[in-house]
């Protein structure tokens, strides 16, 4: 079992916790720290600025009673007051390296499984079937899968949730003009048959699904301009409701073609849904009414104008009257209320989940605060289990507007994946002109899913950003092809020194230079940085730390030469141990964004 190799900061912080319970009242000696890396020392403490006021002294002289505290620490070498009341904190060479010969030796780089016995429910993804992936799609699929793997890296037990939209009238609408349309083709197999949607190749199960988007919008032209076939397909929505077996086969083959057709779109993005994931509307159908008489039962619901309504006192319209959440509708149906209602009482009840994570769309806020608050009235979220609206921004194209495509429609998921793996290929082919063929084609592939990745996940979830392909497969900046190729730097020291890269350790007697010691504290924060995308529910900050640590090595291997002749080989041998850890950090530290680290680019 991994021992939890504790941070520098952490240390940091318990030595300035030990200084204050020296000298100051009890009930100041247990307030946060408030210790910071800094650009003037490796650590900064500002809590005698705090704590001046409450003890009528000068932010000054509190900080040099703490400093003569903490000049007595061993691994300490200097400690200074600067400015106002700045601690400025400097840490021994051994310190440092003890500390990475620690976290090379663990193959969980000494970060430990420290949430075991939390179990999470994420719902991400969300897609409806019969309709393509769009760009609307991507970020809650990839800000969803990396919460996902940092999760299951410290230990939950999460639970994978694709809420798909599977159910509901237009299901009835499509068949139906499906069934009085039999000579449409728009199956796989038809189309593989007719060689494509084009007539030309091999049909893909996108290729069934795009075709059943399209004849969607011409049942739907019908539906609304026909009122007879508007009957007849209201009247197949009962059919399916009630388990028409023939009804029920053509939506389940519905069904089935737009589930490969999402798989085709994760296993290209590298996610880790499956179908095994999958608890669309569809799941939770025989689960309503029950829940519509539990609330019933407990008063939580009333009726209004024949439906079955929960109020709420603040939530109002902008004309001042009350804003319902619908759970029963007056004609006996039930909207998406009612299903996500069930889900919560599912997952808690039955998959036991103390956390339920929901990566949607911020436009939805005043839906998940009625489900939260109603969930919370019934009883099915308690105070020892976290319900929360994971909120995601917009993709804006470079106007800043809603991306959308050039015509005004909504972009395909395939489509931009499509882009950014072509100007990958050109990129790269430019970078390394001797790449060719499939070699090329791998690398452009992994490129531009790296590229599109970690464009969405450097950004704070809740933000808009602009989708820039160029920007975004760029080798320098902040992207995730400059991360992918300093790896690949870091692998090719390791290549050529050989065996003696895999056998290098840390020597903790040497002394390092400065650009070693900023890798190093850099290096040292991974768990920190781990544990706060676990609170926050904000992967940017992992992304965003991987861009410094990848600035850190970059600086190292311009400053501090490590297969050169002219290096000692004890110099070279601590060298090749902190390019080891780097690489495996920073190779973990992507995967947990679900980015490749290739070892040649």
């Amino acid at each position: 079992m991994t021992e939890q190799v504790r941070s520098l900061a952490d240390e940091v912080e318990a030595a300035v916790s030990a200084a204050m319970a020296e000298t100051l009242p009890a009930e100041l000696a247990a307030l946060d720290p408030l210790v910071r890396r800094s650009d003037h020392a490796d650590f900064q403490s500002n809590v005698a600025l705090s704590l001046a006021k409450r003890l009528g002294e000068k932010p000054r002289d509190v900080a040099e009673r703490l400093r003569e505290r903490l000049a007595g620490v061993e691994w300490i070498t200097s400690v200074k007051v600067s400015g106002p009341g700045f601690l400025n904190i400097h840490l021994a060479d051994t310190a440092l390296v003890e500390r990475l010969a620690a976290r090379l030796d663990d193959p969980r780089l000494g970060v430990p499984r420290e949430r075991s016995g939390d179990v999470a429910v994420v719902d991400y993804s969300a897609p409806n079937v019969a309709k393509e992936m769009h760009v609307g799609h991507l970020r809650s699929t990839l800000i969803g899968d990396s919460l996902v793997r940092v999760l299951d890296f410290l230990g939950t037990d999460v639970v994978r949730q694709n809420h798909i939209g599977d159910w509901g009238t237009q299901f009835g609408m499509l068949i139906q003009y499906l069934t009085e349309h039999p000579e449409t083709r728009w199956r796989t197999a038809e189309l593989d048959a007719a060689g494509g949607p084009a007539g030309e190749g091999a049909a893909e199960a996108g290729d069934a699904v795009s075709a059943l988007d399209s004849l969607y919008r011409e049942a739907r032209k019908v539906f609304d301009a026909d009122p007879a076939f508007k009957e007849r397909a209201q009247r197949r929505v009962v059919a399916l409701q009630g388990g028409d077996e023939e009804t029920v086969a053509a939506w389940r083959e519905i069904v089935t073609e737009s589930e490969a057709a999402f798989q085709r779109i994760y296993a290209r993005l590298g996610v880790l849904l499956t179908l095994d994931d999958v608890a669309g509307e569809s799941f939770y159908n025989t689960r309503l009414q029950s829940v519509v008489d539990e609330l019933r039962e407990k008063g939580i619901v009333e009726e209004s104008d024949g439906a079955w309504c929960v109020f709420y006192d603040d939530i109002r319209s902008p004309e001042d009257k009350p804003v319902p959440m619908i759970v029963q509708k007056a004609d006996g149906g039930f909207g998406y209320a009612a299903t996500d209602l069930a889900a919560v009482r599912y997952r808690t009840t039955e998959l036991k989940a103390n956390r339920l994570l929901y990566v949607v769309d911020a436009r939805q806020a005043q839906h998940f605060d009625m489900l939260f608050r109603t969930a919370r009235r019934a009883g099915w979220l308690t105070d020892g289990i976290e319900a929360a609206h994971v909120r995601n921004g917009t993709i804006n194209g470079p106007d800043g507007r809603p991306f959308k495509t050039r015509a005004g429609g909504t972009v395909r998921l395939a489509d931009l994946l499509d882009d950014a793996e072509g100007r990958a290929r050109e990129v790269v082919a430019e970078k390394n002109p001797e790449l060719t063929g499939e070699e090329l084609d791998a690398i452009a592939r992994g490129a531009g899913i790296a590229a599109v990745k970690y464009a969405e996940l450097s950004t704070s979830r809740a933000k808009d950003y602009v989708f820039d392909v160029t920007r975004m497969v760029s080798f320098s900046g902040q992207t995730g092809v400059y991360l992918q190729y300093t790896h690949t730097r870091i692998a090719s020291i390791l290549r050529r020194a050989g065996e003696q890269a895999s056998a290098a350790r840390f020597d903790t007697s040497l002394p390092l230079e400065r650009a070693e010691r900023e890798l190093a504290l850099a290096v040292d924060e991974f768990g920190a940085v781990l544990n706060s995308v676990a609170e926050t529910l904000e992967p940017h900050r992992l992304a965003g730390w991987l861009y410094t640590l990848a600035k850190a090595y970059t600086d190292f291997y311009e400053n501090c030469p490590v297969l050169r002749s002219d290096v000692p080989e004890e110099i070279r041998t601590n060298r090749l141990a902190l390019c080891r850890l780097t690489g495996d950090t920073l190779a973990r530290g992507l995967s947990l964004l679900g980015i490749a680290a290739p070892d040649r680019m």
